[in-house]
This record gives C-alpha cells, structure tokens and sequence, in this order.
C-alpha cells in the first residue's frame, strides 16, 4: 500500500538548515516521494517511503540505526531523486514498522540480514543496479547477506558500525549491552531516558560549534516512533545486541567471502563506534576507507551533502 506523499515525514527537508536540491531540479518536476507499507512475510510488515523515477540509472536502499526511523533520509532522498528511485524503511522495532515478541523474532543482526533480503525481493528491487547505504545497526545485516549473496546490490556503502568483536573501539554504553546483568541494567536507562537520547544523541562527541538540531519532522517521527506498541525500540536495541557478538564472529570468520563492492565512511568525531574499527575494517576487506572531518556518528544527519555526493560518485 503506498500514498502519494510522505506529509510530515518531508516536511521539514532540511536537516542541516540548508536544503539538498536535485540536480536538474527547476527543469523537471522533482519525483513525488511515495509513502506505505509492505508485507513482507513472517507477519511482519515494515513502513517504507520510495522517490520513484521511471528513468533512474539505478536504485539506492538506506537503512537506518538506532535511534532512528527512515525519516532520516528524507532529504537525502529527495536530492537524489532525479536520478536514482530511493528506498528507505523502518526496521522492525522502530518507527512505523512491526513489533513482534522476542520470542518470534530475535531483532539479531543476522534476522534483520533476513527482513533485509526479503525487502529487496518483494519491492521488485534489481540487485545489478542497487546500491545499499547502510549506517550503524543497519551494516552488519547488509554485510551478513552479502556473505551468503555476493549479488545483493552492485556495491554496499557502510559506516559507523561494529563490524568485529572490539568492544575497547567502543562506547561504553555499547559495551555494557553485549552481555548480563549489565545489557538489561542498560536496557532500562536507555527507556527511562529516551527523550534526552533523542535530543543529544547525535550531539555527543562534537564540539560546539559542530552540534546541530534534526529537523521538526525528523524529530517528531523518531518520538512518535518509539513506543509503537509493547516493544519499545530500546528494547529493540538491547535484543539486537543480544546475538550481536555471535553475528559479529560469523562476519570476522568469513570475511574472506565478502565479494561485494564495498566502501566504508567514518566520521572522524564519532564517540560511539571509533574510527579505528572502520580503518581495520577496510584494510582487511580492501574496501576504500574515508574518515570525514569533523563529522560525528551521523553523517547521514550532520553533511547529508556528503552522502548525496558519495552516491553520485558510485553512480557513474
């Protein structure tokens, strides 16, 4: 089911304050994002907006990280549309998109590789064109399934994220929920203070005059997001980390099988994940490394135009 437009989601396409135009953008009309819901089995059904383009020289898929919704690519998407047809959608756990038990689905790295592979085939997406943007908790399940389908997109970007068991290469909060008692004592801070999550999150580690605000519809989503049923995504987080070293172990083992196109894109001031873990990650792949200066945990947010100009960069 899809709509004729993503309304509050786009409502704000300025994350930075500066707004993204499309190249070619006032010689023909921008693509309408298109905003729904796809079933994608296993009664789960995840909420997702799409920038069609009937011309587009390919397909780009983000996926988001914690604490986050799709909304975050809102801009990016929008920007992109005059070439590229753009997918986004909320993991489950997060924004708009179910919450099964934790019983029925383990919300570990390698199910979301899952959630992942099944998106790509019920949207109709052709891996040979499909370039995959993958951030924080969204890496390791794109890198999982291109372990087992090295022809799951054309290339996969990723970044700030934990490809390997290094706990000494991140924050300690992250540490803490690797393992009992500390994960469920961590557990339930991050829902006890998830509003002021929400608000600094992506502040921490910046230096003043670095720190920004995320756009009001950004922000409104990912509030509203939160608490979408008895799961709340916190606990989302924390069952995600529950298998998190197991899944971490599968990609260290097999890493030589990684065959897809790779680059990875750190932020230099990134407090959660440091940047050491990426260059290790990319000396041991192959892949090519970029360390962005003065760019915290979310590039996506902070330099959208970044991201924007990395895609394009691919696409040619």
């Amino acid at each position: 089911m899809m709509t004729s437009s993503l309304g509050a989601l786009l409502a704000a396409a300025a994350i930075t304050g500066t707004a993204l135009t499309p190249a070619g953008a006032g010689t023909a009309e921008a693509a309408r994002p298109e905003t729904g819901t796809i079933a994608i089995g296993g009664d789960i059904t995840l909420r997702r907006f799409v920038v069609p383009n009937p011309a587009a020289k390919g397909t780009v898929l983000f996926l988001h990280g914690f604490p986050e919704t799709s909304a975050v690519w809102s801009d990016i998407a929008a920007a992109l549309g005059d070439e590229f047809e753009v997918h986004a959608f909320d993991w489950p756990g997060y924004g708009l998109s179910s919450r099964p038990a934790a019983e029925d689905f383990s919300y570990s790295p390698r199910d979301y590789a899952g959630v992942l592979k099944a998106y790509i085939e019920k949207a109709g997406i052709d891996r040979s064109k499909l370039t995959i943007y993958a951030a924080d908790i969204g890496a390791l399940p794109a890198l999982l399934l291109a372990l087992d389908e090295p022809d799951i997109a054309r290339a996969i970007i990723v970044g700030d994220f934990a490809p390997f068991n290094r706990p000494a290469y991140m924050h300690e909060r992250l540490q803490s929920l690797k393992a009992e008692p500390a994960a469920s004592a961590t557990r339930a801070a991050m829902n006890r203070t998830r509003d002021e999550i929400l608000e600094n999150a992506h502040r921490r580690g910046l230096p003043e005059d670095r720190q920004f605000d995320l756009a009001a519809g950004v922000r409104e989503d990912m509030a509203r997001g939160r608490n979408n049923g008895a799961l709340t995504s916190a606990d989302a987080f924390y069952h995600y980390y529950a298998a998190f070293t197991r899944d971490q172990d599968r990609l260290e083992a097999d890493l030589g099988r990684l065959n897809t196109p790779l680059k990875v894109i750190w932020g230099e001031k990134d407090i959660y994940i440091d940047s050491r873990m990426g260059a290790e990650f990319a000396a041991r792949t192959g892949a090519p490394l970029e360390i962005l200066p003065g760019i915290g945990h979310y590039p996506h947010l902070q330099a959208p135009e970044r991201v924007v100009a990395e895609i394009r960069a691919l696409g040619d």
